[in-house]
């Protein structure tokens, strides 16, 4: 089972990581040279992106016990959906969120499943996640 953590920065995607990896959960945390590099955009503008070839490595490799929850939301994500079991939109008030209007629409069209990080606990968005990728 692989779930993509997905939204936009001041979510909890990190914080919720932290917690499954917590309660011996498999994380990966997209947020790093490791997983994503800058690019120049089609307008010319750096964009952070995933790095497509460790990314496909990592989603189409065996499973190595349990399920791997992932954490991201960049550009080229879009490209990977289909190699994730869930896709899991966190969401938050708006005074917490910028791009609010044009980017979590988005995000949202590509979800199969949302949580509102603004009204849950850390630790009950790992419950609620956790009950979205049962151990096989």
């Amino acid at each position: 089972m692989r779930v993509l953590l997905t939204g936009m920065s001041g979510t909890g995607k990190s914080s919720a990581l932290e917690e499954l990896a917590r309660r011996g959960h498999r994380t990966v945390d997209t947020d790093t040279d490791e997983w994503s590099e800058w690019l120049t955009d089609p307008e010319g503008q750096p964009d952070w992106v995933w790095r497509e070839a460790p990314m496909r490595a990592l989603l189409t490799g065996g499973e190595a016990g349990g399920p791997l929850f992932m954490g991201g939301c960049k550009s080229n994500q879009g490209r990977f959906y289909a190699l994730f079991d869930r896709v899991v939109l966190l969401s938050a008030p708006a005074e917490v969120l910028g791009y609010l209007e044009t980017v979590q629409p988005l995000l949202r069209a590509g979800a199969d499943a949302e949580l509102d990080s603004g009204r849950l606990s850390v630790a009950e968005l790992a419950d609620a996640l956790e009950a979205l990728a049962p151990e096989a």
